[in-house]
């Protein structure tokens, strides 16, 4: 089979539907039916029937409903503003100032959720109204937070360091604690550029608060209490073994009505509009992520995925063309397949590879979490973008090129990672599991 014909036909048949203004999971569902029909023996219809169902009905993604429903109820009351007074007074003289919010909100909440459309959505819901009032640029919002919300793939805990770990047979503890470095470093570096960006353009960052005195932005930080509380409350139950991720989102949502009801902000009113935004917000999401399902199991009936990957294997590479080429080929896998299953279909070919070319498999399974999040916000399957596309009704090119800064940051940390492996691996290295 011509791989380049398939994966024309594949990019045609995306973006010609996408075009002609079909919704994204649609699309997604429709491309995944074409390829099978024409390059496989397998019956598309029954076939899509099963996986959607599948898809829809995953235990693991009803954590993702319950931490939307908890940004929206932060949103709807006073809790994502205090959020803001809390943080203002501390980020006010850094340059780019409530920009941060993105960042730090987005690394924080990684920390819970493990998703990147759960951080992106949640982060966003607290984060976009705010800095828009405030007079932000739109782009700068919308990209910052396109991109910090990969973090929540890096940061532990992660779904997919768990998938990697089974399919590579490696530690998932020792992945954990090997994405915690690379996670404050990619933190770090998004907001470095946020710095550079505003120093370059000061007459498009507002201005700023007048100042205040050490003891102030103390009594100012009261108002971060509550949320401080609720994320204590969501990561203590998931790192003391109390609650799965899916039980802590619930104990998530618990959280945010009493300390909503306790502030006097929670109604009848905005009860019912955090649950009809958290439903629309997650039929979105979950319409993409099915149809994407579906892609997955064309894609992997038609064996594009692993004739690539042995393509790769045989062509002979030195250690350093190898880790060029690889993160090449799941950039270009990532804008069709969600990160999960570019992992499932890809290791069992990939891996010895790796191994022969004499690459740590801790190290590479950050190495694989870090290009993945590229693909989180590339065209046309950019789960972060369609998130934020669906939040805000912005196009897609509009938030993919917002975006492109970030991406490239997401370059630069990855050849950091390659020039200084013990950003990855000092840790799980000098812990003791």
């Amino acid at each position: 089979m011509n791989e380049v014909l398939v994966i024309t036909l594949l990019i045609v048949s995306i973006f010609a539907l996408l075009g002609c203004g079909v919704w994204v999971g649609l699309t997604l569902a429709g491309t995944a039916w074409i390829g099978m029909e024409i390059f496989s023996s397998r019956p598309a219809g029954d076939a899509m029937a099963v996986t959607i169902w599948g898809a829809a009905s995953s235990w693991t993604l009803t954590a993702l409903p319950l931490f939307l429903w908890m940004g929206e109820i932060l949103f709807h009351t006073r809790l994502s503003e205090d959020l803001f007074k809390g943080l203002a007074p501390w980020l006010n003289r850094l340059p780019g100032r409530l920009l941060h919010t993105n960042v730090i909100g987005c690394a924080i909440f990684a920390a819970v959720s493990g998703s990147s459309a759960a951080t992106c959505a949640t982060v966003g819901k607290m984060t976009i109204p705010e800095l828009k009032r405030r007079g932000y640029p739109e782009d700068k919002v919308l990209g910052t937070l396109s991109g910090a919300g990969t973090l929540g793939l890096l940061i532990p805990p992660s779904i997919i360091m768990i998938v990697y770990g089974v399919a590579a047979d490696v530690s998932i503890a020792k992945l954990f604690i090997a994405g915690i470095v690379p996670g404050i470093i990619l933190a770090a570096l998004f907001m470095g550029y946020i710095a550079w960006w505003a120093l370059r353009n000061p007459g498009q960052v507002p201005a700023a608060d007048s100042g205040m005195p050490l003891r102030q932005k103390l009594y100012q930080s009261r108002h971060l209490i509550p949320v401080l509380l609720l994320i204590a409350a969501v990561l203590g139950s998931i790192y003391a073994g109390i609650a799965t991720a899916t039980e802590a989102a619930a104990i998530g949502v618990v959280g945010a009505l009493i300390l909503s009801a306790i502030q006097g902000s929670l109604s009848s009113r905005t009860f019912f509009q955090s649950l009809m935004g958290a439903t629309r917000l997650y039929c979105m999401i979950a319409l993409i992520l099915a149809g994407a399902q579906f892609l997955t199991l064309s894609m992997g009936y038609i064996g594009l995925p692993r004739a690539l990957a042995e393509w790769i294997g045989g062509l002979g590479l030195s250690q350093f063309g190898l880790v060029l080429a690889l993160m090449a080929f799941f950039v270009v896998l990532g804008c069709f397949l969600d990160g999960i299953s570019i992992v499932v279909l890809t290791m069992g070919v990939l891996l010895p590879t790796v191994q022969a070319a004499g690459i740590d498999l801790i190290w590479f399974g950050i190495f694989v979490v870090f290009v993945v999040e590229m693909a989180q916000i590339t065209p046309p399957v950019g789960f972060n973008l369609f998130v934020l596309s669906g939040m805000t009704g912005r196009e897609l090119p509009y938030i993919a090129r917002a975006s492109l800064p970030m991406f490239f940051l997401m370059i630069v940390a990855v050849l950091l990672l390659y020039m200084a492996p013990g950003i990855a691996t000092w840790l799980p290295q000098h812990m003791r599991m």
